[in-house]
């Protein structure tokens, strides 16, 4: 038995299957955010989701349940993170082999052909990893503008809010997402959503819902938004590029996995303008756009553990197709 766990920032999944790759049952929690909400609250959120998950399995009489539990989390970007996760999730007692990784390794998994390539996630956040066909690993820290990212949903929305903002007082360039971003939040100014995120009227978690706005706007020909979905593209590049770089994969065959919502959105400007780069700097790289839940990685990840038959493999991917 495997319980496959995907905590993101917004939603936790849990699944639970068979080594056969038969789903048992699916549930979905509250957001895993160790560092906004602090680790016992999003220690509490998995044991949550997963206990609900089990008991619809029916899998409640005996405890460690499952032979492997696969867990990819946001949020837990660093060695030391996964291995502090490690021992909490082995602490819980419900599976006898634990595994726990970023959630980028899970969204690598769901969309190579084989075990090995490069996952470019672009979600509230963004991070990028890459495996090579001998195993060896490359990735970043990626925990914010403190080590070097820029992007993801979360960031072109502070990026929308701030150039209306500018727009609106003469200090930036005029570009209709001054209009746009207001309008979304049913106010008069961009400067009247800052202000209401100043003394807690809207919650800076809501500035993710900007990135379909600023899209929008790009692609009716705003000069400013279209600038911002050019430097996401560059970054997304630049990632994915830098990590085949480090695997000696740059001039090689390779499938580079895109997803997160972001990504997984396909907007036309953003992946026009992720194509041509790549074009120019890995011909040979092979974009994959992943529509399917994280989950599925890190239950894919939890057959690979328990060394499952392609065919389990296949069984899996056909429930969630």
């Amino acid at each position: 038995m495997i319980v496959a766990i995907d905590g993101g920032n917004s939603k936790t999944d849990v699944a639970v299957l068979t080594t056969g790759g038969k789903v048992l049952s699916t549930v979905r929690g509250g957001g895993f955010r160790p560092v906004a909400d602090g680790v016992e609250a999003a220690v509490n959120t998995l044991t949550d989701a997963v206990t609900r998950a089990l008991e619809a399995a029916g899998l409640t009489e005996s405890w460690p349940v499952a032979d492997h539990v696969s867990a990819y989390l946001a949020n837990v970007d660093l060695p030391e993170e996964e291995q502090e996760f490690h021992r909490i999730i082995t602490a819980c007692n419900w599976g006898r082999n634990v595994r726990v990784g970023n959630d980028t390794f899970a969204l690598l998994r769901s969309g190579v052909t084989e075990r090995w390539g490069v996952a470019v996630v672009c979600g509230a956040g963004i991070n990028c990893a890459g495996v090579g066909p001998d195993g060896q690993v490359a990735r970043f820290p990626s925990i914010g503008r403190v080590t070097g990212d820029w992007g993801g949903g979360h960031h072109l929305g502070e990026e929308a809010l701030w150039h209306g903002v500018r727009a609106e007082d003469g200090r930036g360039p005029q570009t209709a997402l001054a209009g746009a971003v207001a309008a979304h939040f049913g106010v008069a100014t961009a400067l009247e959503v800052g202000l209401g995120i100043h003394f807690g009227e809207i919650s800076e978690d809501r500035l993710g819902e900007l990135s379909p706005v600023l899209f929008s706007a790009a692609a009716a020909g705003d000069e400013v938004a279209a600038r911002l979905v050019e430097r996401q593209a560059d970054e997304v590049t630049a990632l994915a590029t830098v990590v085949l770089r480090r695997l000696g994969l740059l001039n090689s065959p390779v499938e580079v996995v895109l997803g997160g919502g972001v990504l997984a959105a396909r907007d036309a400007l953003l992946m026009t303008a992720i194509q041509e780069r790549f074009s120019r700097v890995a011909p040979q790289a092979k974009l994959v756009v992943v529509d399917a839940p994280p989950v599925l990685g890190a239950a894919l990840l939890g057959l690979d553990a328990a060394g499952a038959s392609p065919e389990a493999h296949e069984r899996l991917r056909a429930y969630y197709a």
